[in-house]
């Protein structure tokens, strides 16, 4: 081996930045419901099961609460869609609240 070839193989060290915690700390919602706002304005309720510092979750027995084709602004009162257990990538949250102490309210605009 030459000994460029040997400097070079020594200065490769391994790189080990330091471990990132979470933006938010969401261990205390850990097996409890919660309901999230995607980007795009879908809406989901799941029971939150793991995390990570990028915000991804995973979610099990989630529902999707479906929305008026013609206004995306109304939600369809008692249509929903069964998603079981998902990923959701931390890019695509837009809100998160637990499910319990928190409701959809309707404003003026909402009939």
């Amino acid at each position: 081996m030459s000994d460029s070839v040997k400097h070079q193989s020594q200065n490769k060290r391994k790189f080990e930045a330091p471990k990132r915690e979470p933006i938010v700390n969401l261990s205390k919602y850990a097996d409890t419901q919660i309901r999230i706002k995607l980007m795009g304005g879908r809406f989901v309720v799941g029971t939150l099961k793991g995390f990570d510092q990028l915000m991804n979750l995973v979610l099990d027995e989630t529902v999707e609460h479906l929305r008026d084709p013609e206004d995306d602004t109304k939600i369809l009162a008692g249509q929903t869609r069964e998603l079981g257990l998902v990923v959701i990538r931390g890019t695509m949250l837009e809100t998160l609240s637990p499910l319990d102490g928190s409701e959809i309210i309707t404003g003026p605009s909402v009939q």
